[in-house]
């Protein structure tokens, strides 16, 4: 059987806008039937056993025997994620007249 988008949003309990997206993205295996997006159920089911529960979203925190300040976790975790803008050395700046 063949399920539609709103058919497997109502399954999945996602949006129908994340599944056009997955669609256009190629991460979800689908069929098109002249312009229009089927999903074949046992496939589905496939591609949903292919994530486990061994899976964690949640990072670990190795505490190292002792207790961190938070606020120490977190600017490490910052500096991690976001790196500063990349300043041109003044000579490329005066290059370029600015």
């Amino acid at each position: 059987m063949l399920l539609t988008i709103k058919d497997l949003s109502t399954w999945l309990n996602i949006k129908p806008s994340t599944l056009y997206l997955w669609v256009a993205q190629g991460k979800i295996p689908c069929r098109k039937i002249h312009g229009l997006i089927r999903f074949d159920r046992q496939a589905i089911q496939q591609w949903l056993d292919t994530f486990g529960s061994h899976t964690s979203l949640s990072p670990s925190i190795h505490r190292g025997g002792r207790d961190q300040d938070i606020d120490a976790v977190i600017a490490r975790a910052k500096r991690s994620l976001y790196t500063a803008p990349r300043e041109k050395p003044d000579e490329d700046r005066a290059e370029q007249g600015g």
